[in-house]
């Protein structure tokens, strides 16, 4: 283990030559060289600065259009936590290729930067057909949504309330997710929680997975029982667990827990 990064040794990468890798000819090594950098967390600013500049990139363009060393590095740059790639994140929320621009809405997420909201707001304020069972979306709606959400944006509220009712689950669910964060009265808040509580009993596990996560993201205790009887993994139902936990964890007065904490730790024994 390397004591000054933490990152074990024997991976197939040192920081030095990941840095000299996202600057090779090689495309597949840039590609891996970003995706590496983001797996390990190595916030130096070198790397930051060389997966700002891979944003932009011509080269690594597939038959279909995608930029895959773009989405590594839209990708990296969410989880190393440096505010100095928004600018640059959402300039590639105007990408053409749809996986950037969903990597670009997470990572603007996980950084937790304002500035970005009013071109969040600007890419879902679409006319949309509620009518419409397809399931092709010109913008990852779903990511978005989740941004808007987590960054506290109430004034997109007019915006995200019509996807509650979009034909795609998933965006549906996002919506409903970010509804509760944004909600001020409480009543409110959890109708759309309990919202995100129904979905649990859809018969797509895929789908069942993706409100566990959002339940978990909330933070949503009256979802507790029903996530712990999920038809799902039990990893992922003790992650979701893990979120009401944490939720609950800045009302306790120490050493006491509160009722809700105490009721999911719990659950999550009941689950190990």
């Amino acid at each position: 283990m390397n004591e000054v990064t933490g990152i074990p040794d024997d991976n197939l990468l040192t920081i030095e030559q990941a840095i000299i890798n996202l600057q090779s000819e090689d495309l597949g090594l840039r590609v891996y060289a970003a995706w590496w950098i983001g797996r390990f967390r190595v916030n130096v600013p070198e790397a930051i600065a060389l997966l700002i500049v891979a944003l932009v990139d011509e080269a690594d363009r597939t038959e279909a259009g995608g930029y895959p060393l773009r989405r590594n590095a839209a990708r990296a740059l969410g989880k190393l936590g440096d505010r100095s790639a928004v600018p640059a994140l959402i300039r590639s929320l105007e990408c053409d290729d749809f996986y950037v621009r969903e990597a670009a809405a997470q990572s603007l997420e996980m950084l937790g930067d304002r500035s970005c909201i009013p071109k969040l707001i600007e890419l879902i304020n679409i006319p949309i057909d509620l009518t419409k069972s397809n399931t092709e979306v010109e913008q990852p709606f779903d990511a978005i949504i989740e941004a808007l959400g987590t960054l506290g944006a109430v004034e997109a509220i007019p915006s995200v309330l019509p996807f509650v009712e979009h034909p795609i689950p998933r965006v549906k669910y996002a919506a409903a997710r970010a509804m509760y964060q944004l909600s001020e009265e409480p009543e409110i808040a959890n109708h759309y929680g309990d919202r995100l509580v129904t979905a649990l009993s859809n018969n797509d596990l895929q789908l069942r997975r993706a409100v566990l996560a959002d339940l978990g993201a909330i933070g949503y205790l009256s979802a507790a029982d029903a996530i712990a009887s999920t038809m799902a993994e039990n990893s992922l139902k003790l992650i979701s667990l893990k979120g009401l936990l944490e939720k609950q964890i800045p009302f306790a007065i120490p050493p006491d827990l509160t009722e809700g904490a105490i009721r999911v730790m719990a659950l999550m024994d009941d689950l190990l």
